[in-house]
């Protein structure tokens, strides 16, 4: 059971509660503003270059140009963009009938033992699975008896960045970066440079995974009407390993955000407040370790166990609550996908990273810690341990201080 909020650790003192909600969601309203920009810039760098890839490849989609959204471009965080290129010539999708073992390697040569089987978010996928496929995809350049090969895909797929990165003359603007399997590129934007993955994605919008046995028996968040439509909406398959193709479900999970707060809720103010949280104090950075999609799936799991509207009328307990449940997940470092609870999604983190967000989310959960978060972001003093403070040690020195502190700005989401 979780202890009241007046005498859990950590519990946020009245008198700053409001100044800290609203110092928070006032750079919310900045970040998004910014982060909007940075959409808007790369979204038009994404529609020429992949119109272009297009035009060399008929097997990779062009994605077009939106004014209102797109959802083929997910923000990680304000420097790490991930971008979905969808694929042409595959549909109707089945699971696979039989298992068979896999005795190949990227260049053809014969293994004495089989190729370790799929994990987690991964699966074998093979042009026999869809009953309408080109003729392109039993082509050697990406397949090998049968599979179609993630790695061989972005093989094929990051030479055809670099040429259109040539044809559309943004070599200036855009750089491919040399990160290992996937595609990244460099792109600067009139709000600094962000760092994009290019990943080929197999959309599957008629079907859903049999690895994600969804929703869990017993489940009250969200409704049986709701759980309906998200599964309506199928899943994906991402190159981003050698043999096997990663599953994603972003189009699921979007659908459950646009409609976290139908019954007069807090949680998507709580998971905004969180996320600047997370790249102001606990975890900033270029390449951070935690990202957006995490914090998300905190949300859910937390949505999952508190699942009443009254469990969400308050913006303190409920900051407070997400907050406690991404330190556990970071201290631990597990955190189940929110659909494939086989899957630990910060098990390829940096064990030394999670630590350090693990030392700072700590500290802001200890007695004053919510009180040394709001003058994080409302006061410009030096910084210990990632939680900048005022001078003055006493609560009731903090609290003063805190109590002055106003918004610098309001601004709105473009």
């Amino acid at each position: 059971m979780e202890p009241p909020l007046g005498t859990q650790q950590g519990a946020m003192q009245p008198l700053v509660e409001d100044s800290f909600e609203a110092c928070l969601l006032d750079k919310v309203d900045q970040r998004r503003q910014r982060v909007s920009q940075m959409v808007e810039e790369v979204q038009k760098i994404v529609y020429h270059l992949t119109t272009e890839i297009s035009n060399q490849d008929i097997r990779f989609q062009a994605i077009p140009y939106s004014l209102m959204y797109n959802g083929n471009i997910t923000v990680l965080s304000p420097s790490q963009f991930l971008v979905t290129v969808p694929v042409r010539g595959l549909s109707g999708y089945r699971e696979a009938r039989e298992q068979r073992w896999r005795y190949y390697t990227l260049q053809g040569a014969r293994l004495p033992c089989p190729q370790r089987s799929p994990e987690g978010l991964q699966q074998w996928l093979e042009v026999q699975q869809f009953t309408k496929n080109l003729w392109q995809w039993h082509k050697a350049d990406v397949s090998i008896e049968g599979d179609i090969v993630p790695a061989k895909v972005l093989q094929v797929f990051q030479k055809l960045v670099e040429n259109a990165i040539e044809t559309c003359h943004l070599s200036g603007k855009v750089s491919v970066l040399t990160t290992g399997l996937t595609v990244h590129v460099a792109m600067e934007t009139s709000k600094g440079q962000v760092e994009i993955e290019l990943a080929p994605e197999v959309e599957i919008p008629t079907a859903w995974s049999k690895k994600a046995p969804w929703p869990r028996c017993l489940s009250r968040w969200p409704s049986s009407d709701r759980a309906k439509c998200v599964k309506s909406f199928g899943f994906s398959l991402l190159a981003r390993w050698h043999y096997h193709w990663q599953l994603s479900f972003l189009q699921a999970e979007r659908v459950l955000l646009e409609h976290l707060d139908e019954d007069g809720g807090c949680r998507r103010r709580c998971l905004q407040a969180l996320r600047q949280m997370k790249e102001d104090v606990w975890c900033p950075g270029r390449r951070p370790v935690i990202t957006s999609h995490h914090l998300q799936t905190v949300l859910f799991w937390t949505c999952e166990k508190y699942p009443h509207a009254k469990d969400w009328r308050s913006f303190s307990k409920g900051l407070l609550r997400l907050a406690r449940k991404l330190h556990k997940c970071v201290h631990q470092r597990f955190l189940k996908h929110f659909f494939v609870r086989s899957s630990n999604l910060l098990q390829h983190a940096a064990a030394a990273e999670l630590d350090a967000v693990a030392q700072r989310l700590a500290l802001f959960l200890q007695e004053s810690g919510p009180s040394c978060g709001l003058l994080t972001f409302c006061s410009g003093s030096g910084s210990v341990d990632g939680c900048r403070q005022v001078p003055g040690s006493c609560p009731g020195e903090q609290r003063r201080a805190a109590k002055g502190v106003l918004p610098t700005s309001s601004t709105s989401e473009a």
